[in-house]
């Protein structure tokens, strides 16, 4: 499962990864023996089984977020060479079992229910118990993945696994965002590993218990498996055709609601960013960046986050970006950071020609440990220099409207491209297209580009035109339907003009957020339900 996300992207190996992990948490070889052990919540609890979904879970999660370890090394912070590697390992080993949780969570609560089955299992019929483990597998899937996209570390979810390249069942998030995809592929490796079960259970007996506690002897040999197998294949490549369908459908542009914009890469290093001859580099690269755009005719002109990291009203009275801008006319989206009380926000600021601030967002997910330290009055005097600022960074309030001169924009900087209700709500109360703001710097290239990925997925669900800008790459432009029209070198200063549309239309998944998983939850209920009874 981890090779299908980017860089790698072997996008199909999503579709068959999940079935040694379904195949092995369901598969029971004696049911009898099931019944005379005395089952204790400690025995269920730290069964074999839970410790194979959890290393699965490690598989997965680990080799997706092993671009984390690129923070080291962080020797310009003044750490020392070792205790930076020990950090990055950390910060690497806790991010991914906090992935890895996830999954043996959902292993424990499926032989739950399982457990409810085999209990039954005189007076089941075991395709409709394939069929029932299914969607109750995949309604806890999805239920787990949106309680984690609540929390503070999120990023890995199924759905990411088909981005950039599976453009077609991509389309399926304009429904109920990312869940509909992880919902397809849970579904289609249930369905395989369900059949595989009952293909492995064909040439055996199988010892049922009789009213009269005698063992009578049940040949089960039918066509179910055949069955599972043949409506996965359909299930899969109905999904993938209706996805193909949506996408051959025009992206609807007018020229009256372009806009054109500059895009700046300054490609600065981590390591001299905060430095003098990294404030240096940057003051040069945006100003002479923006004076060119400018020349150029574009309409607007957008930044990296932390672009020019100062104070806004540093910038104001010593940057020459700032005269320029006056000189030139041309709005700017600028990324800085802002002052709240006595914390920085690190923020964007739409800048018109005349030089005042028309709009300002403050970073809402903000990055732990990065950007905040959790549990500060514990941890803080511990992990305290991990952040480079003097005073940690203060989150912005989730209600923000960021207007520009054409229209209503929705933003998201860096680590918030993973949250799709982020995204959702600025669509919903009127954003008519997508900016996002990222640094990426300091990481090998599977971290941008599985940010791109994020960020084509966002594209898709709220069906609008995305503009993602970088500083060191990769910054594109990207359109409803998640095709790439541009993307940048990596690790290059880059200067580009291109088009964006805006976009008054909303998708299913605007309009009514996950409702999927409300649905599957509700049948996972009522299917419980019945078990029990």
């Amino acid at each position: 499962m981890g090779l299908s996300t980017a860089p790698m992207s072997v996008f199909y190996l999503a579709w068959l990864a999940l079935i040694p992990l379904w195949f092995f948490t369901i598969k029971t070889h004696n049911y009898l023996n099931q019944f005379e052990e005395k089952l204790t919540i400690k025995s269920f609890i730290f069964h074999q089984k839970t410790w194979s979904a959890l290393f699965w879970g490690l598989g997965y999660h680990g080799l997706s977020l092993f671009w984390i370890t690129g923070i080291h090394p962080m020797t310009w912070m003044n750490f020392s060479w070792l205790t930076s590697l020990l950090i990055a390992i950390i910060c690497w080993l806790f991010i991914t079992l906090w992935g890895a949780v996830l999954v043996a969570t959902w292993s424990l609560v499926i032989r739950g229910f399982d457990y409810l089955n085999y209990r039954n299992i005189y007076l089941k019929n075991t395709l409709i118990n394939s069929c029932f483990r299914v969607i109750f597998g995949v309604a806890i899937w999805c239920l787990l993945e949106s309680i984690w996209s609540q929390g503070p570390l999120w990023w890995t979810s199924l759905s990411y696994t088909q981005s950039p390249n599976n453009l077609a069942i991509l389309q399926l998030s304009q429904f109920s965002g990312f869940s509909t995809i992880t919902a397809a592929i849970v579904a289609v490796n249930g369905l395989i590993a369900e059949g595989m079960i009952l293909h492995d259970n064909q040439s055996k007996l199988i010892f049922l218990i009789s009213k009269k506690n005698s063992l009578l002897r049940f040949n089960l040999y039918n066509n179910n498996s055949l069955t599972l197998f043949v409506i996965s294949k359909i299930v899969l490549l109905g999904l993938h055709l209706t996805g193909l369908f949506l996408y051959k459908i025009p992206v609807l542009k007018s020229e009256k609601n372009a806009i054109k914009v500059g895009i700046i890469q300054g490609n600065i290093p981590n390591t001299i960013k905060l430095y003098a001859e990294g404030l240096q580099k940057a003051t040069y690269g945006y100003t002479n960046g923006y004076k060119l755009l400018a020349d150029k005719g574009v309409d607007l002109i957008i930044t990296p986050e932390t672009a020019l990291p100062f104070n806004w009203n540093h910038i104001v009275i010593n940057s020459p970006l700032y005269s320029e801008i006056l000189t030139h006319k041309v709005p700017v989206l600028l990324g800085a950071f802002g002052r709240r009380n006595n914390s920085y926000t690190n923020s964007l600021f739409l800048v018109t020609g005349e030089g005042e601030i028309l709009s300002r967002f403050d970073k809402v997910k903000l990055v732990p440990l990065g950007e905040y330290i959790p549990f500060e009055s514990i941890l803080g005097k511990v992990i305290d220099r991990l952040s480079p600022l003097d005073n940690h960074l203060k989150a912005g309030d989730n209600n923000q409207i960021f207007k520009t001169p054409f229209g209503q924009a929705i933003v998201g900087i860096c680590y918030e491209s993973a949250f799709s209700e982020h995204f959702r709500r600025q669509a919903k109360i009127g954003g008519e297209f997508i900016i996002t703001a990222s640094n990426n710097a300091h990481y090998s290239t599977a971290m941008p580009a599985q940010h791109h990925a994020q960020d084509i997925i966002r594209a898709i669900e709220t069906g609008k035109w995305m503009a993602r800008v970088t500083n060191t790459g990769y910054s594109g432009i990207v359109n409803p339907r998640g095709q790439t029209l541009w993307i940048s070198d990596i690790n290059t200063y880059q200067l580009h003009q291109g088009k964006i549309y805006r976009s008054h239309s909303h998708t299913l998944y605007v309009q009514w957020g996950d409702w999927l998983t409300k649905i599957l939850l509700l049948l996972g209920i009522i299917l419980l339900y019945f078990k029990i009874k």
